[in-house]
């Protein structure tokens, strides 16, 4: 089962930290501003997946991690960080922000090579 109240919190001090209102986070995401209000007033119990990779995407915030929040079932596998990076990051003490920031540019990292396999098929 997830945790709205905790989710809400996440987006709000995300919107919070990148300084932007109800109404412009929700139209980046594609969602009314009444909808993010009540996502962060812990009022929604169980949003999209869709809405929240919007959110996420616009708020620098890891989908993994909203995901984890809302209560859907997230692969343990994804939870394991090894190697190096693994090795940094149990040793980092990032803050919040920093931990979002890291997770969006390894996201897009993925992305990125995702996109070259399909173009290159």
């Amino acid at each position: 089962m997830g945790d709205p109240a905790q989710l809400g919190r996440e987006f709000a001090d995300a919107r919070a930290e990148v300084h932007e209102s109800l109404k412009t986070v929700a139209v980046a995401a594609g969602v009314s501003a009444a909808y993010l209000q009540k996502l962060e007033r812990g009022q929604v119990e169980t949003p999209s997946p869709r809405i929240l990779r919007a959110l996420g995407a616009h708020l620098n915030i890891p989908y993994r991690r909203l995901m984890e929040l809302a209560g859907y079932e997230v692969p343990a596998r994804a939870n394991a960080i090894q190697g190096a990076l693994g090795r940094t990051l149990a040793t980092a003490s990032l803050s919040q922000s920093e931990e979002r920031a890291v997770a969006a540019f390894v996201e897009h990292l993925v992305d990125r090579r995702a996109g070259s396999r399909r173009r290159a098929r």
